[in-house]
This record gives structure tokens, C-alpha cells and sequence, in this order.
């Protein structure tokens, strides 16, 4: 079933996420109270809609209840960010992300009621960080608190060498998954213990990811 999706402010972050969401045929409904930004997202959502939704009546007016996750996009404005909360809540809106500026702003959004906080720059700031960082690491991709999946090209120091020998899962807690022998190849699956490591190998493995990356940032992987 598609979801309905609120967004509630389009600047940068709100209006991406709205474009994206509509290009992928959710439906949206987007509020801001600057024509220009409604205009830029019209094309692409479901309704898009000038004024102020700190303002719960305009918010009922235009069916937000019927939303089933909203996004709040402003995140330089607290108070109007909290009212839009506050409004979110009270139509039942099960799931409501907001972006916050700060970590105080975020501890009071979190606090007043929102699911999920987004704070882009941060985000964003992180991510950059730790891809100048990596050595090997493509990818990491989170499944929960505990478990991700690391994608990355094999270290010099393993080339020829077994993944037995290697023992991934006593030094790193990584259980290889997947291997192939170049970026373009074919992902073979279920890898055999006794399969050397060729130049150019790519391997997908599962697990905790804080020690992996660290050795990997500092260059120790053996």
C-alpha cells in the first residue's frame, strides 16, 4: 500500500524529499508558506499548498490527518518546527521525522513528541569524514544496532592468502558472505574457507563494523 507523506516545509531538505517521494509515486502532501517553494514541488506531489502550518486548522483543511508519516523540514525556526510537532501529534500522525539544527534543538523535538531526527549537516559532515578516512571500505550499509554489511576491496597484505588463514570472524566479528575476484565479476556466494584472495578481490562480509573500520581508517588491516 503506498504511504501518504506530509512535508512541512520546502526549503533544500523538505523539497528533495518531497520531489523524490512523488517521483516515486507516494503520495505527498507539501506545505510552506512561500509561494515560490510550493511552486518548485507542485509538479511533483499529490498537493502541494501555500501557508503557515503552524496552523492546525489549515492543517485539517487539507486532509494532513490522513498522513501516515510526516516530515518536518524546517530546521532553523524552533518554535515553529515544535508547533509543527505539537499539530502532527494531535492529528494522529504515527510517524513524524523532523530535522533539527543542533543537538538541544534535537532533544527537544525528540522530546515533544518526534520519532526520528535528522540533522543533515552533521550527517552529512560525518559521511564525508569517514569516506577520506577509508582505505578499503566501499560501503557500509546498517541492518540494525548491532549488524551492517561491509563492502570492501581486499588489503595488499591478504592477497594470496586463504580466508581460513585470515580468520575475518575471530579478529574483525566479520563473516564473509559473499567474494569476487574483480569490481565487475560475478558475486559468488557461500566462499569457500580455502579460497585464496586474488588482486583486486571484492568482498562483501556481515557484522560489527566499529573494529573493522577503525583498523581500517589506520590502515592495520592484516
Amino acid at each position: 500500500m503506498v504511504k501518504t507523506v506530509g512535508v512541512l516545509g520546502l526549503g533544500v531538505f523538505g523539497s528533495t524529499i518531497a520531489k523524490e517521494l512523488g517521483d516515486q509515486h507516494y503520495d505527498v502532501i507539501a506545505v510552506d508558506k512561500d509561494l515560490i517553494d510550493v511552486n518548485r514541488v507542485e509538479e511533483h506531489v499529490v498537493q502541494a499548498v501555500q501557508g503557515n502550518f503552524t496552523d492546525i486548522e489549515l492543517l485539517k483543511s487539507i486532509g494532513f490527518a490522513n498522513c501516515d508519516v510526516a516530515v518536518i523540514g524546517t530546521g532553523s525556526n524552533l518554535e515553529a518546527s515544535v508547533m509543527a510537532i505539537m499539530n502532527c501529534k494531535k492529528l494522529g500522525i504515527e510517524r513524524i521525522i523532523a530535522k533539527a539544527k543542533n543537538r538541544m534543538h534535537m532533544e527537544i523535538m525528540l522530546e515533544i513528541g518526534a520519532d526520528e531526527i535528522i540533522r543533515p549537516e552533521k550527517e552529512m559532515g560525518d559521511k564525508v569524514a569517514r569516506n577520506i578516512m577509508r582505505n578499503n571500505i566501499l560501503d557500509v550499509i546498517t541492518l540494525d544496532k548491532d549488524n551492517s554489511i561491509i563492502e570492501f576491496t581486499a588489503p595488499k597484505r591478504w592477497i594470496g592468502r586463504s580466508l581460513k588463514d585470515l580468520d575475518l570472524r575471530k579478529k574483525y566479528k566479520i563473516n564473509v558472505i559473499g567474494m569476487k575476484s574483480h569490481p565487475d565479476g560475478e558475486l559468488s556466494i557461500n566462499v569457500p574457507p580455502e579460497e585464496k584472495i586474488l588482486p583486486g578481490s571484492f568482498i562483501v562480509a556481515i557484522g560489527k563494523p566499529d573494529t573493522f573500520e577503525h583498523l581500517d581508517y589506520t590502515d592495520q588491516l592484516r
